[in-house]
């Protein structure tokens, strides 16, 4: 039960960092757009190293390879739940002009039948 917990902790905060790396220009628009695009692109890079830093050890932890609960497949769906969740959290809260709608969580409902079918032995 700790490497299921460590392991989806890792990608929460793994996919928080992906988060800002590539969509954190666009949400803090004011403070980044007197710089280039390569300054941008650097910028993003740096961050993004954090987030690998997060998710190479969570699927170690996860991996059934390594000991862990999850296999491949399951790992993947997990990952693709917790980043698409992070992004809507991230958008509702810093990109304002961006707004829920019913086919987002139609295709939220979507995932979790995914998760559904994937975890199904």
């Amino acid at each position: 039960m700790f490497k299921a917990i460590a392991t989806v902790s890792l990608l929460v905060v793994s996919n928080t960092f992906m988060m800002l790396a590539w969509y954190g220009h666009i949400a803090f628009k004011s403070k980044f757009e007197r710089f280039g695009i390569t300054a941008v692109v650097l910028l993003s890079w740096g961050i993004a190293l954090f987030e690998y830093c997060f998710l190479v050890p969570a699927n170690r932890i996860g991996s059934t390879q390594y000991g862990g609960p999850f296999s491949l497949w399951e790992l993947k769906v997990i990952q693709e739940v917790v980043s698409l969740s992070v992004f809507a959290l991230f958008v509702l809260v810093f990109m304002k002009s961006d707004t829920l709608r019913w086919n987002h969580l139609a295709g939220f409902m979507c995932l979790i039948l995914a998760v559904y079918f994937i975890f199904r032995k």
